[in-house]
């Protein structure tokens, strides 16, 4: 059996004893586990996200349910490509003349300092 990994943040789940209860959360990020985002029948492709054609809908497909058909699935965690925003944020600071200055609060509150003529 392959390792169950998050379907949303991808940690690994091998300390949870089988099988995934309604009940379930990732201990790394605390989302349900026994949702239909995680499950081995969720396909966005068919007709309520579901391969089992007999199962009810779920309206929610990150929460958990009562779905007796829930099988997890190993490779439901996808990392999501960030190239893309990457480039696009790179094009925003080429147009806008670089990143946008990093703030603090001990630097704001020195600013309202000076402004207000206190030391």
């Amino acid at each position: 059996m392959e390792e169950l990994h998050c379907w949303r943040c991808g940690a690994s789940l091998a300390k949870l004893t089988p099988p995934i209860e309604r009940r379930d959360e990732c201990p790394t990020c605390r989302a349900q586990l026994y949702v239909c985002k995680f499950c081995q029948f969720y396909d966005t492709r068919v007709a309520k996200h579901c391969r089992e054609p007999v199962a009810d809908e779920a309206k929610d497909k990150e929460r958990a349910n009562f779905c007796g058909y829930f099988k997890p699935n190993p490779e439901a965690h996808v990392v999501t490509d960030t190239a893309g925003a990457n480039k696009a944020r790179a094009a925003l600071d080429a147009l806008f003349g670089g990143p946008a200055p990093a703030s603090s609060s001990s630097s704001a509150t020195d600013a309202l300092n000076r402004l207000f003529g206190k030391d």
